[in-house]
């Protein structure tokens, strides 16, 4: 039962990386974003302000660190662990503009995305929206993929517990049956020349 909770790394080895790619992305397109006038106010480049420290930058970091450890894990629990961080991480940025007004009266605690209409629905889809449900979806393929124990996987273990059974079986066995080595030549040898030099004079002492 215990090798089962061991996985192989390229069960969430894709899951992963793409959740690293939209934590990096989460988490750095608030600062580098008004670069290519793609922002939240305030509109200044590498500017840290409460809403987007609560609202992206931690909840990139949870993504980031759920995909690191869906791709590097190989216990299944730990895995499990990570993916369930990331989906929790998507879905704060989907959700936590709306929850905002429960600790903050600066409302909107995100700031007010800048340009046109379509400008400011495409910066509410890649910051919040949209980022959110696309880390849900990949951290649940993840969190599927590796719950599921699969024919390899069980098989593998079985064949390492039917190695660990028959293991001390063979052994015995094989002692029993074994056969004594033959003399080696040398001794044979020497024992021969060891007869033929023994005295011939006991019998005519006798007589």
């Amino acid at each position: 039962m215990a090798g089962k909770l061991k996985v192989s790394r390229s069960r969430g080895a894709l899951s992963g990386m793409l959740l690293v790619l939209l934590g990096i992305w989460g988490g750095l397109v608030p600062l580098v974003g008004p670069y290519v006038h793609y922002a939240y106010t305030p509109d200044h480049v590498w500017k840290i302000t409460s809403g987007r420290l609560l609202l992206e930058i931690l909840p990139a970091a949870g993504t980031l660190l759920g995909g690191l450890i869906v791709l590097m894990s190989k216990i299944r629990p730990m895995a499990l662990l990570g993916g369930s961080l990331a989906a929790a991480s998507g879905a704060w940025f989907a959700v936590g503009t709306a929850l905002a007004p429960l600790w903050t009266n600066n409302l909107p605690a995100q700031g007010v995305p800048v340009g046109g209409h379509i400008a400011r629905a495409m910066e509410q889809i890649g910051f919040f929206t949209g980022l959110g449900v696309v880390i849900v979806c990949f951290a649940s393929v993840a969190i599927g993929r590796l719950s599921l124990v699969s024919v390899r996987d069980a098989s593998a273990v079985d064949r390492r517990a039917a190695a660990a059974e028959v293991a001390p079986v063979t052994e015995p066995v094989a002692r029993k049956w074994s056969f004594p080595s033959p003399p080696s030549l040398r001794k044979v040898a020497s024992s021969s020349a060891e007869s033929e030099s023994e005295p011939v004079g006991s019998g005519t002492s006798r007589s």
